[in-house]
């Protein structure tokens, strides 16, 4: 491996670019309290790579949206969001991938009972995201959130 190859493998680590990572769960709604069944999958790029564990980050996010034209006294359009639940849940512990070397990790992950469902309103809506990450040095490679729906038990 040359100096280059050397310089683009770190340039890799550090910006989260060493890796492909893809998530996939069932079932297709959650319901808070319930297990959700988690699939992490994994492509090196490049160069070999290792880490501390493969993890999955879920969140909950609370969104207002008002135009300026249904309120009065508003000048401009107000949005407004906050996460109403960030939760990492570690499925796979330590791993190391060779180059171009394919890898899938499964788990199971439960939203606490009390997490609300996901919705959406005329002014305000609840959405939910999950996304897999490999932990390692540097910037973590991650899926990016994929949308998730949360619904209630019926």
């Amino acid at each position: 491996m040359g100096f280059f190859d050397k310089l683009k493998s770190a340039v890799s680590v550090v910006t989260g670019g060493a890796a492909t990572v893809t998530i996939e769960f069932q079932p297709s709604v959650a319901i808070p309290g319930k297990p959700l069944r988690v699939r992490v999958t994994a492509t090196a790029k490049g160069a070999a790579i290792k880490g501390d564990g493969i993890l999955v980050d879920v969140q909950g996010m609370e969104e207002i949206r008002v135009r300026k034209d249904d309120g009065p006294g508003l000048e401009d359009d107000l949005s407004i969001s906050r996460p109403t639940l960030e939760q990492t849940f570690t499925i796979a512990g330590a791993f190391s991938m060779g180059p171009g070397e394919s890898k899938t990790w499964e788990g199971t992950i439960q939203l606490p009972a009390n997490a609300q469902p996901t919705f959406d309103g005329s002014i305000c809506d609840h959405g939910w995201g999950i996304r897999g990450r490999l932990s390692m040095f540097g910037n973590d490679p991650d899926s990016g959130y994929v949308p998730m729906r949360v619904g209630l038990e019926a």
